[in-house]
C-alpha cells in the first residue's frame, strides 16, 4: 500500500485526539463493568476511575470538537452518497455520545447531592444541584446510551475494518 499524503490524511492532533478518546472510553467502560457489586472491596476504586475516564472524555470531546472547527477534515473517500451520510450520521452519534455520555454521568452524581471527585486531585465541581426526583431517570438514560454505544463504536470499529480489508482503501489507515 502506497504512503498517504498530507492531504488525505487526518491532522496529528485530530489522530492523537481520537486515540485518547478511544483508550479513556475504553477505560470507562471497562472500569464500569468490572467495579464488581455494592459492597465490594474493590468498588469505590473502579467507579473512581470509571469517574475519572468519564471527565477526561468530556475533556477531550471538547478539545476535539474545536480542533475540528479549526482543522477542515481530509475528503471522503467514498464513492457512494449513502455511504457518505451513513459515515457522518456515525460520527455525529460519536460526537453527541462522547459529549453528552459524560454530562449524563456527572448530572447522576449530582443529582444525588454527590460532586464530581477525581481521585488523587482535592477538586471537585457540580453542573447541578441534587434532584432526587430526576436522578433515576437520567441516571437511566447515562446506562442506557452506555450500552447503546457499544453497538455503535462496534459498528465504527467494523466500518473500519471493511474499508481497510474488503474496499481496501486508506480510511483506516489515515487514523493511524
Amino acid at each position: 500500500m502506497s504512503e498517504i499524503t498530507a492531504a488525505r490524511r487526518y491532522t496529528r492532533g485530530a489522530v492523537a485526539l481520537h486515540w485518547i478518546t478511544a483508550v479513556l472510553v475504553a477505560l470507562a467502560y471497562l472500569a464500569i463493568e468490572i467495579r464488581g457489586p455494592k459492597g465490594d472491596p474493590g468498588r469505590p476504586l473502579w467507579t473512581g476511575i470509571h469517574e475519572w475516564a468519564g471527565t477526561l472524555v468530556l475533556v477531550a470531546a471538547l478539545v476535539r470538537v474545536a480542533w475540528r472547527a479549526r482543522h477542515e477534515p481530509p475528503a471522503d473517500l467514498n464513492e457512494s452518497v449513502l455511504l457518505s451520510i451513513l459515515a457522518r450520521l456515525a460520527h455525529l452519534a460519536l460526537y453527541i455520545f462522547i459529549l453528552a455520555q459524560p454530562l449524563l454521568g456527572m448530572l447522576t452524581l449530582n443529582l444525588a447531592d454527590r460532586p464530581v471527585t477525581l481521585i488523587g486531585l482535592d477538586w471537585s465541581f457540580r453542573i447541578a444541584g441534587p434532584n432526587p426526583e430526576w436522578r433515576p431517570l437520567i441516571k437511566e438514560a447515562h446506562e442506557l446510551i452506555g450500552n447503546l454505544f457499544y453497538f455503535v463504536i462496534g459498528l465504527h470499529a467494523l466500518a473500519a475494518l471493511w474499508h481497510h480489508y474488503v474496499k481496501r482503501d486508506e480510511t483506516l489507515r489515515r487514523m493511524l
